[in-house]
């Protein structure tokens, strides 16, 4: 029989509302991961292209400038630009409940998300993304993985876009 330590820190969630004084073209570093992992579901068929096409179709819609994005087997890692008009809660849960049920994805419930402060702070983010499938041993080289859209650079596959559009003003 298992007992229950109630002493042990438990985790809460935190919470994800973006702050009134965080200004329009502030960069977010969002992190979605399976229900279950070590499961390579991400990869399996066309779902990886999908995904970065999905969030591609958000940025036509106004709902974010995306960055970089990255997915992993079984998870994704994202920094984006947010449309402060429209509630990022919002905007996340619409964007996997529609993958879901497209894709037939299950996700975690939520999602890691942080505003990077800072160029530094960016550039690290950026860093880690790119490095991940080679840390995890998926390939030799952050190069040779081909589920990622990077506009941090300039890079033929993303018709050379390395700056987000004019962003609209924040509607209070």
């Amino acid at each position: 029989m298992v007992v229950k330590d109630t002493n042990l820190p438990t985790r809460r969630k935190l919470p994800h509302e973006i702050p009134l004084w965080i200004e329009q073209g502030a960069r977010h570093f969002v992190t979605i991961n399976c229900r279950k992992r070590g499961i390579p579901l991400l990869l399996e068929n066309d779902i990886a292209i999908r995904l970065l096409k999905g969030a591609k179709r958000y940025e036509e819609m106004g709902k974010w400038y995306l960055w970089l994005m990255l997915v992993m087997p079984d998870h994704l890692h994202f920094i984006v630009t947010f449309n402060l008009n429209h509630d990022v809660r919002k905007v996340l849960a619409s964007w996997k409940s529609y993958q879901a049920k497209t894709l037939g994805i299950e996700w975690q419930s939520g999602y890691f998300e942080h505003r990077l402060r800072n160029d530094r702070e960016f550039e690290e983010k950026c860093m880690y993304i790119r490095q991940n499938p080679m840390r995890k041993g998926l390939c030799p080289t952050a190069k040779e993985w081909s589920y990622y859209v990077d506009r941090t650079r300039r890079d033929p596959r993303d018709e050379g876009r390395a700056k987000p559009p004019a962003e609209p003003q924040r509607v209070s």
